[in-house]
């Protein structure tokens, strides 16, 4: 079966903290004592509600962080955002920052990929400014915090594009290389 066919016969279903943990233990699982996958259990008051699929991306930031502009205002920390957003590529994670025009307001955000921005860049932009938000790819922002560019310890929320499908139909847990 491929999994176009097994698609096309289901409605989409959103992620559930399940679904994380699932994929944490399944690829942890081999590798790590019982005592250290203990360690990687998230409880569930760690995740916020999922988008059930019937908002937009800017309606569902609105929902989950009513706050924001009280955030917005009270970060000043360099090389660090308070929202972190993953997705699976580059295209859609540009697709997402047009989506979110409503939400952000005075914030600035910072573009986390690979596509035609060095490293390098990122990190000078990442010391010079104060960022809000930052969109990427899971392999860049790993990068980004190896070297030292991004910091999380001011992040507050970290949003997953777990349900969005790409061209071949796969999420964003469906890529071996995430």
């Amino acid at each position: 079966k491929k999994i176009s066919d097994v698609l096309q016969k289901s409605a989409p279903k959103p992620g559930v903290p399940a679904d994380l943990q699932n994929l944490l233990t399944q690829h942890f699982g081999e590798n790590r004592s019982v005592i250290e996958i203990e360690e990687l259990k998230l409880s569930d008051s760690c995740f916020l509600p999922a988008n059930d699929l019937s908002h937009s991306f800017s309606s569902y930031l609105k929902e989950i962080c009513p706050k924001w502009a009280k955030l917005r205002r009270n970060h000043k920390e360099k090389k660090s955002v308070v929202m972190l957003v993953l997705c699976s590529s580059a295209l859609r994670s540009l697709e997402l920052i047009k989506s979110m025009t409503a939400f952000k307001g005075d914030c600035k955000v910072l573009k986390l990929f690979a596509k035609h921005i060095k490293i390098k860049e990122q990190m000078n932009l990442l010391e010079k400014g104060v960022f809000h938000i930052g969109v990427g790819t899971p392999g860049r922002v790993k990068a980004l915090v190896e070297q030292d560019g991004l910091c999380l310890n001011s992040t507050k929320y970290m949003i997953l594009d777990w349900n969005w499908r790409d061209q071949k139909l796969r999420r964003m847990m469906d890529i071996p290389e995430v």
